[in-house]
C-alpha cells in the first residue's frame, strides 16, 4: 500500500495509521477530538499527499475540461479555482474534484485519492482529438493543508508573496522560506475543514521541507479529525454522499451546468432530470449518533424516507449531526423523523446545513 513522501514525520509523531484511498494514511496523532477543535479555534496541519493531481495543457485544453467536466471550466478566470463533478454517460458521479487554471492553456484537476485513477482513465477516453497534453502527477506532487483561524499568521511570514491577497478558491505560485531553502509552492485559499485556510501543493522531494516549515506552528491533524471537520461544513465525501448512483441532480449540483452551451460527457442523461433524493442535514438534541447505512422514517410512522450516508457527534455544536439521501417530498427543513440506530429510533430534525459556519464566512 503506498504511502505519502511524509510517512516518516506521521511515524516519528506516533500516529496512527489507517488505509484511506488505498493509501497508508495518519488517522490520528494523539486526540482526534483535540485536533479538530485546533482548526476551529488556531491552525492544524494536514498531509492530503493521497490526493491525485492532473496536468491539463494545450491550446483546446479548455474545450477540453469543458466536455469532459459539468461545469464550463473555459470561463474560469487565470488563477481561480472551480468545484465540479466528472459523470458517467448515464450521469452518475464518478468523482467530486477541483481544477485550477494556472494559464489560459493550462490546468490543474485535483481528484480524490480513491478515484484518481478512474478520472485518469476517462480522461484519457475523452481525449479525442483535442489538442491537449495530459499527466498524471499524481505520485509527484505532495499537499499539505493549513487551516483554521490562524492559518494566514502562519504561513505569511514564510511566502515571498503575501497569501491575504488571495481570495477563497483562487491560488497563485509562490517561494516559501525554509532552513533548508527555498521551495516553490503553488499555493491554495481552498480546503476541506468549513475553515479559513490553504493548500500548499510541492515536488514530492519538497514535502518534508514544507511539513517542518508549518507544523511547528500548528497541531499536526488525521483524517478523524478531517472527516468530523468536513461534516459540521457540510461538505460532501464520495462513496459517502456522492456515488456512481446518484447524478450531480441530486447532489444539488445542477446549477453547475443548467446554462452550460457545450456539449459535456453525461448531458443528455441529466437534461431535465428531477432528483431521485435530495442530501439533507440532520441534527438531534439527545446524545445517540446516527451513523452511516441508517434508516430515516418519518416521526411517529413507518414511512422509511432514506438513508443516513455519514453521521457522528459535532465537537463544535456538542449534538449529533448527520448527512441522509432523503426522498424530495419529505426533506423540508423543520420536519422530525426518526432515526433507527441499532433497533431503536432516535428523534432528529432536518435542519438546514452547513451545521458550522465560520463567523467570517
Amino acid at each position: 500500500m503506498p504511502q505519502t513522501p511524509l510517512h516518516a514525520k506521521h511515524d516519528a509523531l506516533q500516529a496512527s495509521f489507517t488505509d484511506f484511498g488505498g493509501w497508508t494514511m495518519p488517522l490520528k496523532y494523539s486526540s482526534e477530538l483535540e485536533e479538530h477543535r485546533a482548526v476551529r479555534t488556531d491552525v492544524g496541519i494536514f498531509d492530503l499527499s493521497h490526493m491525485g493531481e492532473i496536468d491539463v495543457q494545450g491550446p483546446d485544453a479548455a474545450a477540453f475540461l469543458d466536455y469532459t467536466l459539468i461545469s464550463n471550466l473555459s470561463a474560469l478566470k487565470v488563477g481561480k479555482a472551480k468545484y465540479s463533478m466528472i459523470v458517467a454517460e448515464d450521469g452518475g458521479i464518478l468523482d467530486d474534484l477541483i481544477t485550477y487554471k494556472f494559464a489560459e492553456d493550462h490546468f490543474m484537476v485535483v481528484p480524490n485519492a480513491a478515484n484518481t485513477a478512474t478520472v485518469w482513465a476517462a480522461f484519457e477516453a475523452r481525449k479525442g482529438d483535442f489538442d491537449v497534453e495530459l499527466r498524471n502527477d499524481s505520485e509527484a506532487i505532495a499537499l499539505v493543508a493549513v487551516q483554521g483561524p490562524r492559518a494566514l499568521e502562519v504561513l505569511q511570514p514564510l511566502l515571498s508573496d503575501d497569501p491575504g491577497a488571495l481570495s477563497y478558491y483562487s491560488g497563485a505560485w509562490m517561494t516559501l522560506h525554509a532552513e533548508q531553502g527555498d521551495v516553490d509552492v503553488f499555493v491554495a485559499r481552498t480546503g476541506y475543514t468549513g475553515e479559513d485556510g490553504f493548500e500548499l501543493f510541492i515536488a514530492n522531494a519538497d514535502a518534508a521541507t514544507v511539513w517542518d516549515a508549518v507544523v511547528g506552528a500548528g497541531t499536526p491533524c488525521g483524517l478523524a479529525a478531517r472527516d468530523s471537520l468536513r461534516l459540521e461544513a457540510a461538505m460532501p465525501l464520495y462513496g459517502h454522499e456522492l456515488t456512481a448512483d446518484i447524478t450531480p441532480v441530486e447532489a444539488g449540483m445542477g446549477r453547475a451546468f443548467a446554462k452550460k452551451e457545450a456539449d459535456f460527457v453525461g448531458k443528455d442523461a441529466l437534461a431535465g432530470r428531477e432528483p431521485s433524493v435530495v442530501i439533507a442535514g440532520l441534527a438531534s438534541e439527545q446524545r445517540r449518533a446516527a451513523r452511516e447505512g441508517s434508516q430515516v422514517f418519518l416521526a411517529g410512522g413507518d414511512e422509511k424516507i432514506g438513508v443516513v450516508t455519514s453521521g457522528q457527534p459535532s465537537p463544535t455544536l456538542g449534538h449529533p449531526v448527520a448527512l441522509a439521501h432523503l426522498d424530495p417530498q419529505h426533506a423540508e427543513v423543520g420536519t422530525e423523523v426518526e432515526i433507527d440506530i441499532r433497533g431503536r429510533r432516535y428523534p432528529f430534525t432536518i435542519v438546514s446545513t452547513p451545521f458550522y459556519s465560520r463567523e467570517d464566512a
